[in-house]
Order: structure tokens, then sequence, then C-alpha cells
């Protein structure tokens, strides 16, 4: 799994790739956390539109990145769901608390 991060004006986009699994969210865990907390941004957007895959570890990550960043003052989001990946974030009511935003701005250059 690869995993991308862009920043600007406190906006740190988060984009995902292939599967999210025990084994990814192991060893992302610690990066996502870090680039949280060297932006402290406003606003964080996990980006699923290259996410082929996801079970519960995937919504067990999602939760915690979610506790983390209202713990320091700001907002997740989720953009760009694939169809597998709406289809558990809804079995798990994860997006009753998340909301999900239709997110296409480019922050690449």
């Amino acid at each position: 799994m690869q995993t991308k991060f862009y920043e600007k004006d406190k906006l740190l986009l988060v984009k995902m790739t292939e599967e999210i699994d025990d084994n990814s969210v192991q060893k992302i865990r610690r990066r996502v956390d870090y680039e949280i907390e060297r932006h402290m941004p406003k606003r964080v957007v996990f980006d699923f539109n290259s996410v082929t895959f996801m079970d519960s570890a995937g919504i067990g990550f999602i939760i915690g990145r979610y506790k983390f960043v209202t713990m320091l003052g700001g907002k997740l989001e989720l953009a760009n769901l694939t169809q597998s990946v709406r289809k558990i974030f809804e079995m798990s009511g994860i997006l009753k608390l998340i909301p999900v935003t239709d997110f296409s701005e480019t922050l690449v250059s």
C-alpha cells in the first residue's frame, strides 16, 4: 500500500491506495499520525479513490484518526469512496459519524 500526503492552507489530503487491511494499517498508522501532528491541519480528508479493498482494521484505523484529529481541534472527512468501501462504511455506521465530502480539489502542483 502506498499513501501520499498533500498539505495546503491547513488542509491535509491523505490519498490511500490499494488494500487497507491489518498489515497495511500497521505500516501506515504512525506515518499518518506524524503528518497530522506535523501540519496540525484544521481539516483532514482521506481520499479513497484508489482503494480496492478494506476490512475491519481499516474501520478501526479511520475511527482512531477521527478521534485524534478531533482531539487536536480539527475535522476529518472521507472523499471519493469506491462502491465497496462505501458499503463497508455504511454497514459499520461510520458515515453517521464522519462526513463524506465531494472533494475534487487538486493539491498536487
